[in-house]
């Protein structure tokens, strides 16, 4: 079996060294024969692994070259660098070659001037469908849909449908549904393609149109968009204006980008990182962490202030320093574990008001049975380890304090920042660690305080 890369999206190391070597010694034709056997995926992974020098010099080597579908693979950092690269026509050579909605998204970071200078080098009619959906709001389904479909009138007969795309020169590569659409040109319903081919020539389409299919306005956010693909499983879905006027139409290819985009940013807001920025430079990707490490900061100042208030336990049993990370590790941990299927829940839509109570008493629940597990491991290691059963029973019980605690703060913190309008993902993690850390702290320093001195 061939393992040639222009089959794998996955760059091998070796390909890429390669492509470093060549560079290097200023070989072109082999760059360019390197790069021209990969995929269009293949060739942005190349692109991202680079250095931002060789970076340059590779895309000065392939101008036109380089696939323009590789550039809608790119991460939006790599691709802004890219773009620099580009002249106008470049660009407009790489935009004429995609889909409008991809189109879209290569030219929306551009400068008005660099914009119209794109859109300049463009035919007038497909220079108008991208200003339309540049019109749209960024991450709405305007934005993600692109014109080029199937439309066709409810008068037709199945006859007249096949002969119109066997004859018409600008349909997608790509057909899954017809859409049919009145007079008026609002959307009537579609006709799955495999079903329209097993009828006869005569039939009128609107007798075999499925007139209840779904579909979404154009100002609808990306995210509803993708839940709705997933809940019904769609391949594709039509996008109509307010007055139920067929605009376009998303494919699930695109919807998969946003699943994918969505679940990235949830996993880096919950990491305290706003953005992907591995392609950043390090002062750029210093400045966006070092807000979210402030405001760490400022809980640990806070935690550390809880302490302070018992240093003169800590100062009489040198035990309680030693073990009192131990409460607020586990507390954090555990913490973590709820806070991730809460986010989780509240992105896919299952966890609701109708359901949030039920979710915070069942995972209450879990935090005081794992307490009670922890709290008899622990307890009886701290009996074993300094032979003081008093000691015990108070690692013990905050044990268990802070592992309910740390449940009820991992549901009911992204429940409530979710009721305020706020993203649970972008702070649900840092109210969560000042919680687990100052109840882990204060419960058995405070047991301890009463019933050890």
């Amino acid at each position: 079996m061939s393992t040639e890369p222009d089959v794998l999206d996955e760059v091998p190391p070796e390909l890429v060294r390669r492509v470093e070597a060549a560079l290097a010694e200023d070989r072109d034709d082999d760059v360019r024969a390197l790069l021209a056997s990969l995929s269009a995926t293949g060739q942005a992974s190349v692109l991202e692994q680079v250095s931002e020098v060789q970076r340059d010099k590779l895309v000065g080597i392939l101008k036109r070259d380089l696939d323009p579908e590789a550039l809608t693979e790119l991460d939006e950092e790599v691709l802004e660098d890219v773009l620099d690269q580009l002249d106008s026509k470049d660009i407009a050579a790489a935009a004429h070659e995609l889909e409008t909605d991809d189109a879209a998204t290569l030219l929306e970071d551009l400068t008005e001037t660099e914009r119209r200078e794109v859109l300049a080098e463009l035919p007038a009619d497909e220079r108008a469908d991208i200003e339309s959906a540049l019109a749209y709001p960024e991450d709405t389904a305007g934005r993600l849909m692109q014109r080029s479909l199937v439309k066709v009138p409810d008068a037709w007969t199945v006859g007249e449908v096949i002969d119109h795309c066997r004859e018409a020169t600008d349909l997608p590569d790509d057909v899954y549904d017809i859409f049919v659409v009145d007079a008026a040109g609002r959307l009537s319903g579609a006709v799955p393609l495999g079903r329209m081919l097993r009828a006869k020539r005569p039939v009128p389409i609107r007798d075999i149109v499925d007139p209840d299919i779904p579909s979404v306005p154009a100002t609808a956010d990306q995210a509803e968009v993708a839940h709705l693909f997933r809940d019904k499983n769609l391949v594709s879905c039509p996008v109509v204006d307010d007055d139920g006027r067929l605009l376009g139409v998303i494919m699930v290819d695109d919807v998969v980008d946003v699943i994918d985009e969505e679940a990235e940013e949830d996993l880096l807001k919950m990491g305290g990182v706003g953005i992907d920025d591995m392609h950043a430079d390090t002062v750029r990707t210093a400045r966006l962490r070092a807000v979210w490490l402030t405001l760490n900061l400022a809980t640990a100042i806070l935690a550390s202030f809880v302490i302070g208030q018992f240093e003169g336990a800590i100062e009489k049993i040198v035990a309680l320093a030693v073990l009192m990370p131990i409460v607020a590790s586990m507390g954090g941990n555990a913490g973590t574990q709820t806070v991730t299927v809460a986010v989780r829940a509240l992105a896919m839509g299952e966890l609701t008001a109708a359901n949030a109570l039920r979710f915070v008493a069942k995972e209450a629940a879990v935090g005081g049975l794992n307490g009670l597990i922890f709290a008899f491991i622990m307890g009886g290691a701290v009996v074993a380890w300094y032979g003081d059963w008093r000691l015990g029973t108070v690692i013990a019980a905050a044990m268990i304090c802070n592992l309910v605690a740390a449940a009820l703060a991992g549901t009911l913190i992204p429940l409530g920042l979710q009721k305020f309008g706020i993203d649970p993902a972008v702070s649900s993690t840092v109210f969560l660690t000042t919680v687990t850390d100052v109840i882990g702290f204060l419960a058995f320093l405070g047991l301890a305080t009463l019933f050890l001195l």
